[in-house]
C-alpha cells in the first residue's frame, strides 16, 4: 500500500497586477502576470523602455525571474534577476516580507536560487532598461548542404565577443531537404538594438560567413520584436501579449541544458548532426554569452554561468500521443544527445540551468533532503554559490516547509555567529 504525501498546489493565475512607473524606471509586477503582458504594459507607457527577461511570452514571471530569467537583451543588460531591486515574498512563518524586512541575503537567494525553497513570491520591482525606437531582426537558416558546419564553427568563435547589442541565437531542427531527405537546420535568429545599416556593419566585420544581407533584415519596434522572437506570425498584433497564453499546441517534451566553454570541433558537430538525426522531432537551441553577462560577478546573484561561457545549449524533444514507448524513445534519444556531448561541454562542474529543471541530474527522497547528495545537481546549477544558498534556506526555513525534488537541502545544524556548528 503506497504511504500518501500531503502537498499543496497554488495557483497564482490571478496575482496579475501591473504598475509601471517609468519616471522611477521602475515597475512592480505580481508573479502570476506573464512576461508577456510586463512587455506589453512597459511598451503602453514607453516606446524607450524595456525589460530584460525571456522569450517566450506566456511564461510566469514569478518563478522565471527566480531562475535567472535570460532574454534576447542579455549580453546588453545581463539577466531578469539581475534586474530585480526589490520583492514581496511569504516566508515559512506567512509573514510578507519585502527587501527590507526580508534582508540582503534572503534577497539574494531569491534572485536565481530557483523557484520553491525560500517561500511564494508574490511580486518583484523590476528595473526597466533603455531600447531603441527602432530595432532590427533577421532569421537566417543555414542546412547541413548550404554550410551550416561552417557557420555554426564560426558563430561559436564570434556570438559571445560580437557588439553587446547585437543577440544571434541557433535554433537548429531537421527539415526535408531539397533531395527529399531529411536534413538538419540551423536558423540564426537574432535581436540588434539599433537600426539595419549599422547592424549590417557589425556583421560584416565580425561574423560575414552568415551571408546578411539588407533583405534579411526587418526594422520594427521592440514590442513587435517581442513577437517576433517568440515565433507568432508577423500579423499578430501586441494586445495578444495580454491573453497570457501561447499559440502553441500542447506537447509532452523532455529538456536538457548544458553550458559550452570550448567551442565543439567540426568533427563534435558531425557526430551531432548524426545523432540528431537519429529522432523525429528533435531541437536545440544555442543562447549567445559575453557582452554583459561577462562583466557580472558569478557570486553577484545565485546565477552563476558568467565569464568565459561562450552560450548556453538547450536540448529539447516533444511528441504528443501518451504511450510510454513514444516517451521511452524521445527520452533515451536526448540522454544519448546529453551523453555524447559530455566530451565538449562544461566540467567539474557540467553547469546546467535551473530553470529547465532536469531530475537526471538528481533528486531530493523526501524532506529530509541530504547536503551532500544534493549537491551533486546543486552544483550544477549554482556551482560555488550552493554552500551560501543551503546556508541562507537553514536560516530562513530551519523545518524544511518548502521542499520539492529538487529543493534546496537544510544543513543538520546551525552555524553560530562565533562560526561555530550548533547542532540542531
Amino acid at each position: 500500500m503506497k504511504r500518501s504525501v500531503s502537498f499543496i498546489l497554488l495557483d497564482l493565475a490571478k496575482l496579475r497586477a501591473i504598475k509601471v512607473d517609468i519616471e522611477d524606471n521602475s515597475a512592480w509586477v505580481q508573479a502570476g502576470a506573464t512576461i508577456g503582458e510586463v512587455y506589453y504594459r512597459i511598451a503602453e507607457k514607453s516606446k524607450t523602455h524595456g525589460y530584460p527577461a525571456g522569450l517566450c511570452t506566456s511564461l510566469g514571471i514569478g518563478g522565471h525571474i527566480t531562475g535567472g530569467a535570460y532574454g534576447p537583451m542579455m549580453r546588453k543588460y545581463g539577466l531578469g534577476a539581475d534586474n530585480v531591486v526589490d520583492a514581496q515574498i511569504v516566508d515559512a512563518s506567512g509573514r510578507v516580507l519585502d527587501r527590507a524586512l526580508m534582508g540582503e541575503d534572503l534577497f539574494w537567494a531569491i534572485r536565481g536560487g530557483g523557484g520553491g525553497s525560500f517561500g511564494i513570491i508574490l511580486a518583484w520591482k523590476v528595473k526597466l532598461v533603455p531600447v531603441p525606437s527602432t530595432v532590427t531582426v533577421f532569421t537566417v537558416p543555414k542546412t547541413l548542404e548550404t554550410g551550416a558546419t561552417k557557420v555554426l564553427n564560426k558563430w561559436q568563435h564570434v556570438a559571445h565577443k560580437i557588439d553587446e547589442d547585437l543577440f544571434i541565437r541557433i535554433l537548429i531542427t531537421t527539415v526535408n531537404s531539397t533531395k527529399g531527405k531529411k536534413t538538419v537546420q540551423t536558423a540564426y535568429q537574432a535581436l540588434f538594438l539599433g537600426k539595419t545599416d549599422r547592424l549590417l556593419d557589425v556583421m560584416n566585420h565580425s561574423f560575414p560567413e552568415l551571408g546578411l544581407t539588407r533583405k534579411d533584415c526587418i526594422e520594427m519596434s521592440w514590442i513587435q520584436s517581442v513577437i517576433y522572437i517568440a515565433g507568432y506570425p508577423s500579423n499578430i498584433k501586441p494586445e495578444f501579449l495580454l491573453q497570457g497564453k501561447s499559440l502553441f499546441p500542447t506537447v509532452n517534451f523532455k529538456a536538457k541544458s548544458d553550458f559550452l566553454r570550448v567551442p565543439v570541433p567540426v568533427t563534435g558537430l558531425q557526430g551531432m548532426w548524426e545523432k540528431f538525426l537519429q529522432n523525429d522531432s528533435p531541437m536545440m537551441i544555442w543562447n549567445p554569452y559575453g557582452g554583459m553577462m561577462g562583466k557580472i560577478s558569478e557570486s553577484s546573484i545565485p546565477f552563476p554561468h558568467r565569464k568565459g561561457v561562450i552560450c548556453k545549449i538547450q536540448y529539447l524533444t516533444a511528441w504528443t500521443d501518451g504511450d510510454k514507448k513514444t516517451a521511452d524513445k524521445h527520452i533515451n534519444w536526448i540522454r544519448g544527445l546529453y551523453e555524447y556531448m559530455g566530451t565538449f561541454v562544461s566540467k567539474f562542474p557540467r553547469e546546467a540551468y535551473v530553470n529547465y529543471r532536469d531530475l537526471d541530474l538528481g533528486m531530493n527522497k523526501n524532506a529530509n533532503s541530504n547536503f551532500l547528495e544534493a549537491s551533486v545537481w546543486g552544483k550544477k546549477y549554482y556551482k560555488n554559490n550552493y554552500d551560501r544558498l543551503v546556508l541562507v534556506k537553514t536560516e530562513v526555513d530551519p523545518d524544511n516547509f518548502f521542499w520539492h525534488e529538487q529543493s534546496l537541502p537544510i544543513l543538520p545544524f546551525k552555524v553560530g555567529q562565533d562560526g561555530k556548528s550548533l547542532i540542531h
